[in-house]
């Protein structure tokens, strides 16, 4: 684990690895959003508006992910301070805020048709709209910070960990809670959706999945690549003053 935890052998994996990820997401998601929207059947009650779960299941469960990911990321950096900890932070957290939001946008549409209005303030769709507003907060300390020449960095990180305690509430909000948002369709114990609906949703989950990989990997090696172009800028400067 440490291993990986090297910036310069992290550069070479990640050279082959993000546009595998990024290629084979997009065929996968694309795939399988094309069998979701034309050849999967239209569900008994909801109709053809069922199509959006297609997009919408995999957004909601990428923007959980992507804060998962800061998390892991945030006690990795305050227990072992691996070099690509905070890197790995920053990258999860712009996909994850945009699945999010279109995790958010997907349910209104979806909701309008089948409950009759665009939003209702229970416990589901209220923790998905805290946990964009956490990736909000986060990426502005997180600048905040960085904009300190690095003061402070031990606060996102907390931060991270902190705004974690929302993914089981996000999980568990259709059982605690009497939800107008429908309980979950997958559970490790099985599913309640037919394989006509349940195979196109898991590819396009694995598709999209991939895609979130492949742009968190590219934002890791923008953001190392920025980083040493400024350490050599700033050793350029100190030769050039001394």
């Amino acid at each position: 684990m440490h291993g990986f935890a090297n910036p310069a052998r992290f550069l070479r994996i990640a050279r082959w690895l993000m546009p595998l990820c990024l290629g084979a997401g997009i065929v996968i998601a694309l795939a399988a959003l094309g069998w979701g929207l034309f050849l999967a059947p239209a569900e008994r009650l909801q109709g053809e508006t069922v199509r959006i779960v297609y997009l919408h299941v995999p957004a909601a469960w990428l923007g959980m992910a992507g804060w998962s990911g800061i998390a892991i990321a945030s006690f990795t950096e305050l227990v072992w301070r691996h070099p690509l900890a905070g890197i790995a932070a920053r990258a999860c957290a712009v996909p994850g805020a945009v699945f999010t939001a279109v995790c958010l946008v997907t349910g209104s549409l979806w909701g309008r048709p089948a409950w009759g209005t665009w939003w209702v303030w229970d416990g589901r769709l209220t923790s998905m709209l805290v946990l964009l507003f956490l990736y909000f907060g986060w990426m502005a300390l997180s600048q905040a910070s960085e904009a300190s020449d690095g003061a402070g960095t031990r606060a996102p990180a907390i931060f991270g960990l902190v705004g974690a305690v929302n993914i089981p509430i996000i999980h568990y909000s259709v059982i605690w809670w009497n939800s107008q948002h429908q309980p979950p369709s997958i559970t490790t114990g099985g599913s309640a959706m037919s394989g006509a609906f349940l195979w196109p949703l898991l590819i396009a989950m694995t598709g999209f999945t991939l895609i979130f990989a492949g742009v968190v990997l590219a934002r890791m090696r923008a953001i190392l690549a920025h980083q040493q172009a400024e350490a050599r800028l700033r050793r350029k400067a100190l030769a050039q003053a001394g």
